[in-house]
């Protein structure tokens, strides 16, 4: 069910799940345009970083910046100049000009400045795409069925641009710490900010993360423990020649176990879970311990 309330949660998730945002409009970046783009003023409204924030508190917006995505505004069916006092100007001069702070403080002028100045401190990398009409009027009803060879060759021109820069400027998604997010993190995210809004409450980076690290951790150990004890059970044959043998194939095992949990890993930033598939982890010890009195035990039988 639509509504002003609902458009501006999509805006958040928007936010909180891309690595470039693209926002596109029709006509000209103006006050009407500006006025449309209000989300972007509620975003602290919306989105805390830490559990101990309060939503709406502007000293908490320094920090999630750093974890929001570059910003495109691409301009639909745009008829005009791009000048500025008579000098041509690019595309992000356009929007850096439509973006410029009135001086004072009126409410006129508070109100001019407020998504201007959101935008500017929300989305500091911003880059923008103006395109013109595709193809004439009277043929936009069957815009989908036209080839490219049927449409304006300055729209193409400028459509192949904007997806060019789209596609080889666009990092993946990453999560404090430089983690980057999988398709099955991706989904658990979805999963935990649209549950933390269904219930009514703002969705907060920290607790979203942690909870997922913990998933992931305990995920990443377990796989970690089935590869060292799959590759222990295929590279030896007992019984070995020396216990010093075994130690070397088990230490060799265990690296390799270790770095495949730490290319899941994320977050674990007092090893509590390096700790625990090291030193303990029962079944991993265990293992061990059987395998060395087995050793023990063949080695007295000779």
């Amino acid at each position: 069910k639509g509504s002003t309330q609902n458009d501006t949660w999509i805006f958040a998730l928007a936010v909180l799940l891309s690595s470039t945002l693209v926002y596109n409009s029709i006509g000209t970046i103006d006050q009407t345009a500006l006025d449309k783009l209000h989300f972007v003023t509620e975003l602290s409204e919306h989105i805390k970083t830490k559990a101990s924030s309060i939503p709406g508190d502007r000293n908490d917006t320094s920090e999630f910046v750093g974890f929001f995505p570059a910003f495109v505004w691409t301009v639909r069916d745009f008829t005009l100049q791009l000048e500025h006092d008579g000098k041509p100007i690019s595309e992000d001069d356009y929007l850096e000009h439509a973006l410029e702070l009135k001086t004072g403080n009126t409410e006129k002028e508070q109100t001019f400045n407020l998504p201007r100045k959101c935008i500017r401190l929300f989305f500091p990398t911003r880059k923008c795409f103006v395109l013109e009409c595709p193809t004439k009027r009277k043929k936009l009803p069957f815009l989908e069925q036209m080839e490219d060879s049927e449409l304006e060759p300055e729209f193409v021109e400028q459509a192949k641009l904007f997806c060019r820069y789209v596609y080889w400027t666009s990092r993946e998604k990453t999560l404090p710490g430089g983690h980057v997010v999988t398709g099955n993190l991706l989904a658990k995210l979805v999963k935990a900010y649209v549950d933390t809004i269904s219930s009514g409450n703002v969705p907060c980076l920290e607790n979203e993360i942690l909870a997922l690290a913990e998933i992931e951790n305990r995920a990443a150990m377990q796989e970690a423990v089935a590869c060292y004890e799959q590759l222990m059970e295929q590279s030896v044959e007992l019984p070995t020649e020396t216990l010093q043998e075994l130690l070397d194939v088990h230490k060799n095992c265990e690296e390799q176990a270790v770095k495949k949990f730490l290319a899941r890993s994320f977050k674990d930033e007092k090893q509590q879970f390096q700790l625990e598939l090291m030193v303990g982890n029962n079944k991993t010890a265990t293992f061990i311990e059987d395998i060395c009195l087995f050793v023990s035990e063949a080695s007295q039988l000779k």
